[in-house]
């Protein structure tokens, strides 16, 4: 069973949760469990150059960032909440960031430690950075930081790894299937690609979590069938570029399969790429002219490329198809 965790590691709920997870597992007597660590950004504005966190603190903007890790409190109430926590969790003895760091880099050498070590590898530069950032009060968006980590951790070919630019894409599709599966906090557990938890909950309710999805059906989806939906939520939660980056594999893998073309045309009409959507109808609705939706779409198209009169049989075809398509 694989448990996969989105968080971000400037967000000191994921460190502790990261420990009840522990907790959960060193009594789990079920079949075995695979942690992941996938990526969440709780603030993605944060500057290049890192700033002293005790003078962005104040900033309504990093507040508001912050407060996605325990959305039903105060920044303060939560700052104050999380360093008790974080000391009965055994986390320190001293605590707290010091700086406000763009974790970017971070989850590129999280993930790129998954690619080359499988998730013990990964789970142990996880725990270096976290500690960097919250014990150690270290700066992890600086390559020397991560390179320490990551000799630390045992995963000496990360910091040339990073310096290439590796992990970028990995971490790009990584955000975007978090967005799509509903990912809206950090920390989210996600077991078997099914139950989710989101917060740093106690060990017992993990472990309830656990026991839970073991007990259900499995739900396993092959790998394109998979990403093809996660595509389409994207696009349903209005982000069409971002449904075109998971559809690219599938486009290179299965480009004649009909769905993933229309799905395809549909993310870029909405992404205002009306040339690319217009040849992606036209080739589909010369495949199958009574697809009245088709038609309709590429009505619709022509008509937001300012051709009326080319537009209207196609609409005229989708609505007598399907009445309710009718202006």
């Amino acid at each position: 069973m694989r448990i996969e965790i989105w968080a971000d590691v400037v967000c000191a709920w994921a460190y502790i949760g990261k420990r009840r997870v522990e907790r959960a597992l060193e009594d789990w007597d079920g079949e075995s469990v695979e942690v992941v660590w996938r990526p969440f950004r709780i603030d993605p504005m944060a500057p290049a150059e890192s700033l002293p966190m005790a003078e962005v603190l104040q900033d309504p903007v990093v507040d508001a960032a912050l407060q996605q890790c325990a959305p039903d409190m105060s920044p303060t109430e939560n700052r104050v909440r999380v360093s008790e926590i974080a000391a009965a969790e055994g986390i320190g003895p001293r605590w707290g960031a010091a700086w406000r760091a763009d974790s970017h880099d971070a989850h590129r050498l999280i993930a790129l430690a998954h690619e080359a070590g499988g998730s013990a590898l990964q789970n142990a530069v996880m725990e270096e950075v976290l500690r960097a950032h919250f014990v150690d009060a270290l700066d992890i968006a600086r390559p020397e930081t991560l390179a320490a980590v990551a000799g630390r951790a045992g995963f000496p070919e990360g910091p040339k790894l990073l310096a290439s630019g590796a992990g970028e894409e990995t971490v790009r599709e990584l955000l975007l299937r978090g967005k799509a599966i509903g990912v809206k906090t950090s920390p989210t557990i996600v077991v078997g690609g099914g139950e989710a938890l989101a917060g740093a909950h106690a060990p017992a309710v993990i472990a309830e979590l656990l026991r839970g999805a073991a007990a259900a059906a499995p739900r396993e989806l092959p790998a394109e069938v998979e990403r093809f939906r996660q595509a389409e939520a994207l696009l349903d939660l209005g982000d069409p570029l971002g449904c075109l980056t998971l559809l690219g594999p599938l486009m290179q893998e299965h480009g004649d399969d009909r769905n993933v073309r229309l799905l395809a045309a549909r993310a870029h009409f909405h992404s205002a790429q009306l040339g690319r959507a217009r040849a992606g109808l036209e080739a589909l609705a010369a495949e199958a002219p009574d697809d009245s939706y088709v038609q309709l779409m590429l009505g619709r198209v022509l008509e937001r490329q300012g051709l009326a009169a080319e537009a209207a049989p196609h609409l005229r075809m989708a609505a007598a198809m399907t009445p309710t398509y009718e202006n």
